[in-house]
């Protein structure tokens, strides 16, 4: 009884293994699944600005990418696409966003009104969604304001400097000039009255 038992121990163990590998089998031909990744979540931009909302995204099927925008003016959606086939741009960002193979979008001359967040959903064709999230903010472009200002200071005290050494330097002249004036009217002077003593 007991040769019988490991035998069927033995065989029940084989045929265990070998459903499982079936089965592993069968689910790594099966489609389906899907990953996202976004390396960057935040991206701090300035007006005018060209940004990368960068993603990566990996499926077995067709997949179709999807991004939209939601910020205090509302829910916008961009763009949508399926990978090797169309691409639909919604008209508000005609000419200002171009896509990308791996589900990346570029955002051409970003405004104060792109700030917000940004929402991608990768839907693969058996069904399976990813969804991913980056926050966008954009500032003024201040800096080259206060740059303009600081060289136009620059320029000025430069200028008035070149101004207060000039009205130094003729100061001294007209100084020396008014020196040497007095000095040849004090010697004719004093000619005229030696000569006058002379004559008397």
């Amino acid at each position: 009884l007991m040769r019988p038992l490991r035998g069927c121990r033995g065989r029940g163990a084989v045929v265990g293994t070998v459903t499982l590998c079936l089965a592993a089998g069968w689910a790594l031909q099966t489609p389906g699944g899907v990953s996202l990744v976004v390396p960057q979540p935040n991206i701090n931009a300035t007006v005018a600005q060209n940004i990368l909302l960068s993603v990566e995204y990996s499926c077995r099927g067709v997949a179709t990418i999807e991004w939209k925008h939601v910020s205090s003016w509302g829910t916008t959606s961009i763009v949508e696409w399926k990978s090797g086939n169309y691409v639909n741009i919604s008209m508000v960002y005609k000419d200002r966003v171009t896509t990308f193979e791996n589900g990346s979008i570029q955002l051409l001359n970003v405004g104060m009104r792109d700030a917000g967040y940004y929402f991608v959903t990768v839907t693969e064709e058996y069904g399976t969604n990813a969804y991913g999230t980056i926050i966008v903010n954009v500032y003024e472009i201040i800096y080259e304001d206060l740059h303009f200002v600081a060289v136009l200071f620059a320029f000025l005290a430069a200028v008035s400097a070149i101004l207060i050494c000039f009205m130094w330097l003729c100061n001294k002249s007209l100084h020396l000039f008014q020196k040497k004036t007095t000095h040849k009217l004090t010697a004719s002077t004093t000619e005229e009255i030696e000569l006058e003593t002379i004559e008397c």
